[in-house]
């Protein structure tokens, strides 16, 4: 393929950041301390299935302890809530991950705040997000992590730089644009309901794009130069996965660019097992 952007490789970054993690691990062992992660999967949704079953590979492969369990689709919320309070009170796990999305009668809400904050390895929380927002974070939602670390292995300095984030989702879009904020970036956020998007994408050093959609921004949309961060995960019409950015044109004007897949995924996990090994070292320090 003939195009002029860098290919940002997730999975290359990403090892950067299980060489961190093995090193951290092997300092648990000494105490006596395997990391754990719990996994909950309401119903029989395929992708959630996919993302689950890859996030218990990185577990298994790098020593971690996991347990995956799946409920029916018809479970109450009272029963999961209670399923949620003994893995709070569990020692063995450090981790509580509820794989969204959930079934409709489930108001997901109240069971990501039913979860300890410090086992909340997604960064979810009421009051995580809120420490994110004060600049003092304790588990940073593991998506937008994985952004921010790509982005550093770019040797970036956020300072005065412009942001676009396309997507205001309380996982990606809200998250990414208070971390860059963090780090002195000016940030616009857009939506849906944004008039004219590429008035604010031409202007953006960094475009990313977390929307869902097939082809929300090409290549006639960001100036030469951008870095462009696709979040993106879909199926075209082939059956081919592919993000929310029409790569073919956007490479040909970005400086870099993030693929789909291979781009942001593999960081999402990495950043999982991360914060699931930080929380063991958090609550060690807390049980001497």
């Amino acid at each position: 393929m003939n195009n002029n952007a860098k290919i940002i490789d997730g999975h290359a970054v990403s090892k950067l950041i299980y060489n961190d993690i093995d090193i951290k691990i092997k300092m648990l062992a000494k105490k006596n301390i395997i990391p754990g992660l719990a996994v909950i999967v309401v119903g029989n949704d395929p992708a959630s299935k996919i993302y689950v079953k890859n996030k218990i590979i990185a577990c298994q492969k790098y020593g971690i302890f996991s347990m995956k369990q799946e409920f029916s689709e018809d479970i109450t919320e009272n029963e999961l809530l209670n399923f949620i309070e003994k893995l709070n009170i569990n020692l063995k796990i450090h981790g509580i991950l509820v794989q969204l999305p959930l079934p409709k009668h489930i108001n997901s809400k109240k069971i990501i705040e039913a979860i300890n904050p410090k086992k909340d390895v997604d960064g979810f929380s009421p009051s995580n997000i809120g420490r994110l927002v004060t600049n003092d974070p304790l588990f940073i939602p593991c998506t937008p992590y994985g952004i921010l670390k790509i982005l550093e292995n770019q040797n970036i300095d956020f300072k005065s730089l412009e942001i676009v984030v396309i997507g205001t989702s309380n996982i990606v879009g809200k998250p990414i644009a208070m971390l860059m904020l963090n780090k002195g970036a000016t940030v616009t956020l857009c939506n849906s309901k944004t008039k004219n998007l590429s008035l604010h994408t031409k202007n953006a050093d960094i475009v990313i794009v977390a929307t869902g959609k097939i082809n929300t921004i090409n290549g006639s949309m960001i100036k030469q130069g951008a870095i462009v961060v696709d979040v993106g995960i879909n199926r075209n019409k082939e059956g081919k996965i592919c993000g929310d950015v029409e790569f073919t044109s956007a490479s040909q004007i970005a400086s870099a660019i993030t693929p789909v897949p291979g781009g942001v995924g593999p960081m999402t996990i990495a950043m999982l097992i991360y914060n699931t090994v930080r929380s063991a070292e958090i609550q060690q320090n807390l049980n001497n």
